[in-house]
């Protein structure tokens, strides 16, 4: 089995040191997401909520390349800037999992990239 490189134009330019998402049999792993706007390659303009969808949006468009989506998702991390912004993220993310919700790490951390305020990794699974 080989692992398979995935990438969409909402990942990190070619060149940087990981890959978005790699492919190994039935899984995959997504690298940590933040809300960067695909077409402008910045930061999305908005509030918090817009940053979290844009996380998941940008997770969800990684999943695709590999014909899963987050209903195949069985495990994120969620990182926060400031755990104040809990219920926030709760409100949002709720919107884009459905049926049996992956199990999910949350943590505050002292700085994500490019200052953004969220940031979400994931494993997902298809049998």
């Amino acid at each position: 089995m080989a692992k398979e490189a995935i990438f969409t134009p909402a990942g990190p330019v070619q060149g940087a040191p990981y890959t978005p998402a790699v492919k190994f049999g039935n899984m995959v792993f997504v690298s940590g997401q933040i809300p960067l706007d695909p077409s402008t390659s910045k930061i999305v303009e908005g509030d918090f909520e817009a940053q979290v969808r844009q996380c998941l949006l940008n997770l969800k468009a990684l999943l695709a390349k590999s014909e899963m989506t987050l209903d195949d998702v069985v495990k994120t991390t969620v990182f926060l800037a400031n755990l104040n912004d809990f219920a926030a993220m709760n409100k949002v993310y709720g919107d884009y999992f459905s049926g049996i919700k992956p199990a999910r790490s949350c943590v505050q951390v002292a700085r994500l990239p490019l200052d953004s305020r969220v940031e979400i990794e994931a494993i997902a699974f298809k049998s």
